[in-house]
């Protein structure tokens, strides 16, 4: 399948239109014209090659809404028409523990990225969702819930599993206190996630500047972190903390605001952090962790629970050729809260 997308030729190229064909269908394959792309800081750290491991030509992409055009013939959880939803994801061994129990992210064998990522039996580089067509395995294909805005789904399928994912492994439910640290893509659909579950919600920032948009999206209070009288009365507030914040950063500040057992899970910064002290973690039997997308039944278990409970990311909406604009943006901070790119908006490239 002939297919155009936008891709980067190198770590300091910018985004551009790119040609390239998708597979063949295989018998449990699912194949979509891709309606919207969320734009994750992920797409921007592989676009430049921050991490070290991109493969060039790079089209990202990862959180894709799409319509089905055609099925594999062993094909039997979508027909043509349906809207369906792509994640992180696209294939796994199917064999592991960790499959077996619905954790293919964790994959023995590794799982196959939507983009950046050997596929399993050609050993090609996936392509990702800035483009016009996607071609997936069938069981990692989600239904989207009629009652949610196609035009804002597409972030639930990794900064919605992201942070839903901890919140659930941490048993977070009413009369849980949860603090988010750091209100950004990750940070707002954490304290959307944790309202929709029952618990009180404080979001934790630097300054007071969010403060109207954190209680205006649900939370219950607002903590300015570099405020040091504040934080020391927050001491042992909190069952659980989403670290939402994307850079590295010192957790010691965080850490005492745990009670006893309780858990400060990472999810936002993928590297170094500044060294931490053992001391609060040994004498009130904290924790730190860390937290990566979820299984694809939680993906939809996910998707089920933002349809019944109506939550959406906040989004503005772009064009495709807006993309470096948007990641030079997204850099800064200057997005409310997450980019989605109407696909319809890629035409033919020029030659």
């Amino acid at each position: 399948m002939k297919t155009i997308g936008y891709a980067a030729q190198s770590a300091d190229s910018p985004l551009a239109p790119f040609s390239f064909d998708r597979r063949e269908l295989r018998d449990n394959d699912v194949a979509m014209e891709i309606l919207y792309c969320g734009v994750c800081h992920s797409d921007l750290h592989t676009a430049r090659n921050d991490w070290g491991w991109t493969v060039y030509p790079n089209v990202p992409g990862h959180e894709i809404v799409g319509r089905v055009t055609a099925v594999g013939p062993a094909v039997t959880r979508h027909k043509v028409g349906d809207h369906v939803a792509v994640g992180c994801m696209v294939d796994s061994c199917q064999e592991c523990d960790h499959c077996h129990n619905g954790e293919e992210q964790f994959c023995r064998e590794g799982n196959t990225n939507t983009y950046n990522s050997p596929d399993r039996q050609t050993g090609d580089i996936t392509m990702g969702g800035y483009s016009k067509h996607l071609v997936a395995r069938e069981e990692f294909v989600l239904s989207i819930p009629e009652t949610l805005d196609l035009a804002r789904v597409a972030p639930l399928l990794c900064a919605g599993i992201t942070t839903y994912s901890p919140l659930r492994t941490w048993n977070v439910g009413p009369g849980s206190r949860v603090a988010v640290a750091g209100m950004g893509g990750l940070g707002h659909m954490a304290v959307k996630m944790a309202v929709g579950l029952g618990a009180h919600v404080t979001v934790i920032s630097r300054t007071a500047d969010k403060k109207a948009d954190a209680l205006e999206l649900g939370a219950d209070a607002f903590l300015v972190s570099s405020d040091g009288s504040a934080m020391e009365k927050a001491a042992s507030s909190f069952d659980v903390i989403i670290d939402t914040i994307p850079v590295k950063h010192d957790l010691n500040p965080y850490v005492p605001l745990l009670d006893i057992d309780g858990t400060l899970v990472l999810v936002g910064q993928v590297g170094p952090l500044a060294e931490p002290s053992t001391v609060p973690m040994i004498l009130g039997r904290r924790r730190v962790a860390g937290s990566l997308i979820g299984g694809i039944a939680e993906t939809q278990e996910m998707l089920d629970f933002c349809g019944r409970m109506n939550i959406l990311p906040e989004c503005e909406m772009i064009r495709m050729d807006e993309i470096n604009d948007a990641f030079d943006r997204m850099e800064k901070s200057d997005v409310r809260y997450r980019f989605v790119i109407d696909m319809a908006s890629l035409d033919e490239p020029t030659s």
